[in-house]
């Protein structure tokens, strides 16, 4: 398997020390989407950190296309890699449409403004995000759910290889959280690669071609939905109060697991 984006034995301390990642490894390939799962505290929004190059691990390292993605200019990391946060810390006061072109800032020249190509990659990527009405409206007026689909069509925008996204489907009601999902999917496939952080599991047991599962900071399994979603991995890390079940019937069969009161 070709990587376009490698994490290799990487290990990441918070200060204390807090140990978050301890030895990860995880590969993405084209036209995979793979979905990092784990419960709360188990290093899954810190690795996304790493392979963006937002963090650097004290140990290990990060490689996009082969090369250690600390050695790649932030104009030249950003039009191989988009990173869509779980949350904004400040909402700017601009349009959406604007702050999605921002997502454009790689290909912009430094000498002139946007072009009518950047303001059609703007379009192209709020509609496609289900996004398109809110283009002139204030990012500040927006609920969650409307700045998650904007989040992703600014990442959509940059044209990047890889997608990396953290809890795509938090404040997002269920048709749009399969939206986003059959988005990010469908952009996978078009020989690029996604790893999305999520909660929920049977979302990526509907799309994710390959499960990582953290716990602790470190790899408990990793493998297909089907090796991955079964009750004798997922016990030992989630606890005893899931249950287990399945959808479709032959290669369509998902296995689908929900929280239980037992």
């Amino acid at each position: 398997m070709v990587s376009l984006l490698a994490a290799r034995a990487v290990v990441f301390d918070y200060p204390g020390p807090l140990r978050a990642l301890d030895g990860v490894d995880l590969e993405l390939a084209a036209c995979e989407l793979v979905a990092v799962i784990g419960p709360n505290g188990s290093g899954k929004s810190t690795l996304l950190r790493c392979l963006s190059g937002l963090a650097e691990p004290g140990a290990g390292r990060v490689e996009l296309h082969g090369r250690p993605i600390q050695g790649f200019r932030d104009r030249e990391r950003a039009r191989l890699l988009a990173m869509v946060p779980q949350f904004l810390p400040a909402l700017p006061d601009v349009s959406v449409a604007n702050f999605v072109l921002g997502g454009r800032y790689a290909h912009l020249s430094r000498w002139r403004g946007a072009s009518a190509r950047d303001r059609r990659f703007v379009a192209l990527a709020l509609e496609a995000a289900d996004a398109a009405e809110l283009a002139e409206r204030l990012m500040s007026e927006l609920s969650g759910g409307q700045r998650q689909r904007v989040l992703v069509a600014r990442a959509l925008a940059q044209e990047a290889e890889v997608l990396l996204v953290d809890e795509p489907t938090s404040s997002l009601d269920p048709e749009h959280q399969i939206r986003v999902f059959e988005l990010i999917a469908r952009t996978a496939a078009a020989e690029r690669g996604a790893v999305v952080v999520t909660h929920e599991l049977n979302l990526a047991s509907q799309f994710a071609t390959r499960i990582v599962l953290l716990d602790g900071g470190r790899v408990a399994a990793r493998g297909t939905p089907r090796e991955v979603l079964r009750r004798e991995v997922l016990e030992p890390v989630y606890g005893e109060r899931l249950h287990f079940g399945s959808v479709g019937t032959g290669e369509q069969e998902r296995p689908i697991v929900v929280p239980w009161r037992g």
